[in-house]
Formats: C-alpha cells, structure tokens, sequence
C-alpha cells in the first residue's frame, strides 16, 4: 500500500472518530443518555425512602410525639408518621390480635417485655416520674402523699393494669397510705381530666402530663425517694410491611435531635 493511500485512511478515520463524539455531545442534553454515556445513573428524588408508618403510642407521649412527628417528617421527605394513642395495656391488646402497625412506645418495660414474640428489641428512650394533680388552686391543700387518704378528698386513679396505675400503687403501698379511688381510668390522660373538670380534688399524673394544664390543676411534686421512674421503650413490630423504614423512626427516637424534643416536654434521659 501506497503511503498516499495510507494516509488517506487514517484521515477518514480520524473524521468518522470525530463525527461519532460530536453526536454523542449533541445528545447530552438526555440526562439518561448522558449517564450512560459515562456509565453512572443520574440522581433521581424518586430514590428518596417513601413509608406510611403507624406508630403505637402510650398516651403520656400524645403531645411530644406530635412534635416528634413534624420533626421526623420534616428531616425524612417521603415518610409519613401516623400515631395511635392508648394506655399501654390497650396497645398490647391491639399488637396481639395484629393490628396493623410499625412500631409500639409503651409507659414501661413490663408491657414490652411481654411482647417478646411480636416485637424487635426494644430500646428505653426517655423516663418519666408522677407528681399529685389537685383540683384548680388545691382547695384541700394537698401537699403529699398522705393527704390523699382523707376520705374528703376524692382521688382517682388509673386502673392497675395501666402503667401509671401500677407504678401510683406501688408508691402508695410503699408510704402505706390507703386511698380508695371514686374510679379507675384506662389511662393518664382520663385521670388528669377528671381533676381538670372537678370531678375529682386530686390523681396520680406522669409530671409531663400535669405540666401541660397549665391553671387547671396544680401540681404537687413527690420527693424522688416515695417517688416511682417510669421508662419507656421503643421497638418495631415483627409483623410491620415497613420493616426498615421503622427500625430508622425507632432509632431515631435516641438521637440528640429526638431527645431533645422529649427533654424539652419534661422528659428525663434513658
């Protein structure tokens, strides 16, 4: 071959090489073209984590948890938190007959524990002690436990089955004061209500709960050593269809954004 022909060839070559980069170029307007081009996907906002999540709730969180809520959503596009408020005894009941749900929060670890077989493992991510709530302006000056036995003073309670209940009978046997309650409620926030309406002069409370009436009661503080620590567990439910979008909301409760939150309502670290 002729060294004109020779180079003849490698000029049209070199123009064809030339042609060919030109029309890839044209076509980088096509950001899936243009990915492929360079062998890398695009980012895409379909990619961010998309969950309805349903959480079980003991009542005592219903107003931090609403809070918690906006937060998570706000730092996680695409997850929506749905809660369902009861008395930790109610949501037991609820996670046992299958419930659709993501992720249980009850008032102590006792009701957790016997969720073993439904439940991930459960992490306590905030505590909480009681506090007396008397009627507004405490017309029967309550000022501790003992005052609760006056036959006067009608008091009520949560239900022994509750944790509130529980931990209000503990701290009472334990100052041998015997009360006998005008009724039982199925959770915090029913006991606070009927002191908040007068229908009762006094109840056993969690001290975030009281804090949140404002005028209506007033609140009476137990000294730490007659007092009872409620914990409250965090842990995803085995039957969730969202099983890693929970986990992430149930480890999110402890981070220093989620605590925060919980301590500014009056909750106390794990």
């Amino acid at each position: 071959m002729s060294p004109t022909l020779t180079r003849r060839r490698t000029v049209a070559a070199a123009a064809l090489s030339a042609a060919l980069i030109a029309g890839l170029t044209a076509c980088g307007g096509d950001d899936k073209s243009a990915a492929s081009a360079t062998g890398s996907a695009a980012p895409s906002a379909s990619a961010a984590p998309q969950a309805n999540l349903t959480v079980l709730a003991a009542s005592s969180l219903t107003d931090v948890f609403k809070t918690a809520g906006e937060a998570y959503q706000k730092s996680h596009p695409g997850t929506k938190v749905t809660f369902s408020f009861a008395g930790s005894q109610e949501l037991a009941a609820q996670v046992k007959q299958g419930a659709p749900a993501d992720a249980l929060v009850t008032a102590d670890t006792k009701t957790m524990d016997g969720l073993k077989a439904e439940t991930g493992e459960a992490k306590i991510i905030a505590k909480n002690r009681l506090v007396i709530a008397a009627g507004k302006g405490n017309p029967f000056k309550i000022d501790d436990l003992k005052d609760l036995a006056d036959t006067k003073v009608k008091v009520v309670l949560a239900a022994p089955e509750v944790p509130v209940g529980r931990y209000s009978k503990q701290i009472l046997d334990a100052q041998k004061v015997e009360v006998k309650p005008v009724s039982q409620e199925p959770n915090v926030r029913a006991v606070l209500s009927k002191v908040e309406l007068g229908e009762a002069d006094a109840g056993l409370v969690y001290k975030t709960d009281s804090a949140k009436s404002g005028d209506k009661v007033v609140t009476v503080d137990i000294p730490d050593d007659q007092n009872a620590v409620a914990s409250y567990p965090a842990a995803t439910l085995k039957q969730s269809k969202n099983a890693e979008a929970a986990a992430a909301f149930v480890a999110w409760l402890s981070t220093p954004e989620a605590q925060k939150i919980l301590q500014d309502a009056g909750f106390q670290q794990p």
